[in-house]
């Protein structure tokens, strides 16, 4: 039976309301089920004692929606949100700048949180705890410091690698939330969003088709729709249906599995130049031509939830899985060779 066409087709209200992709309210935020209720009881909590919200922890790989949870919580609170990230505060004074500039429950949201410098983190924790910050005026014998009365303020911090952050730094996150990859349902209603905010047409084949290729990632969904988009426009009569979205994907060299070029160059590598490891980070960057904290992050999440890749306390090792997708098979004292 031939899929039915979703409509897409946005009216004037609609675009006034979504400009851009990211949702904006709770009820829009798809997936993450049990982290969006714990964080809308904190919401209504706080609003009913009309106090700010405790200071909040997302923690998760990229692309996962952190920036989106910051920014829908301070609207849910009706508070203005001012965004930094961890390496752009370099000294003492931008902290103060940006803290003292802050009304009452406003939220301050620090990306990458974990690349702090840690003398501005110990600036962070007498503010945290007790909205007060000491701050060092002149050098030398003239020096002297300074408090600073603060409102009360909500800090949010993200951080796409807890295990960098210091346990001072930690504990006085009173909540902590890990966000983990999406269903391919939960993707599936992404895209259908999205290509409704950017009036495409797409059925429900070739939202499951680009979904399913989105390694668990909203992010990734929405670059992918757009690219989709394209090559439909282009190439076709402008709606996205599952042979589109194929052909589409394969133009991209993102495979069945979601896989794209660097993911197969990681693993061929360390097949083919390490004998399928264990192989170290650094010589596995090198030998891909990428940045250790890159693959680290970006690519080898994914291919460890999808069983490709294992990571041992000598180094990466590619799995039974990995010699498969790549057409191989290992041979004991040998090098591996085509199936």
């Amino acid at each position: 039976m031939a899929e039915r066409m979703i409509s897409n087709v946005l009216t004037q209200p609609d675009v006034a309301l979504e400009l851009t992709l990211r949702p904006s309210l709770f009820s829009e935020f798809t997936g993450q089920p049990k982290v969006r209720e714990r964080l809308e009881i904190a919401v209504q909590a706080a609003k009913q004692r009309g106090e700010a919200l405790d200071h909040i922890l997302l923690n998760g790989p990229p692309g996962l929606g952190k920036t989106t949870l910051a920014y829908i919580l301070a609207k849910a609170m009706d508070v203005n949100v001012k965004a930094t990230s961890g390496p752009t505060i370099e000294k003492a004074g931008d902290l103060a700048g940006l803290l003292t500039n802050l009304e009452p429950g406003d939220v301050l949201f620090i990306d990458e949180i974990h690349r702090l410098q840690k003398t501005i983190e110990e600036y962070l924790y007498p503010a945290m705890e007790d909205f007060k910050l000491d701050i060092i005026i002149d050098q030398g014998p003239n020096a002297r410091s300074v408090r600073l009365n603060l409102p009360r303020f909500t800090l949010i911090g993200a951080t796409t690698r807890a295990g960098l952050l210091t346990a001072p730094l930690l504990t006085r996150f009173p909540v902590r939330e890990r966000l983990d990859y999406y269903q391919v349902q939960d993707l599936e209603k992404i895209v259908v969003r999205s290509a409704r905010l950017l009036s495409v047409e797409v059925d429900a084949a070739g939202a499951h088709e680009i979904a399913r290729r989105s390694r668990g990632t909203p992010r990734i969904a929405n670059n992918l729709l757009r690219r989709v988009r394209d090559y439909a426009q282009v190439k076709g009569d402008g709606r996205i249906t599952a042979p589109v979205a194929d052909r589409a994907l394969a133009m991209l060299e993102i495979d069945q599995n979601g896989l794209d070029e660097m993911d197969k160059r990681i693993l061929q590598a360390i097949i083919l130049k390490f004998s399928g490891g264990p192989v170290g980070l650094n010589s596995l960057a090198v030998a891909v031509g990428e940045e250790p904290d890159t693959l680290e992050e970006v690519y080898e999440p994914y291919l460890i939830m999808e069983g490709y890749l294992n990571r041992t306390p000598q180094g990466r090792v590619a799995t039974e899985l990995s010699f498969k997708k790549l057409g191989l098979q290992t041979v004991p004292g040998g090098q591996p060779r085509l199936l």
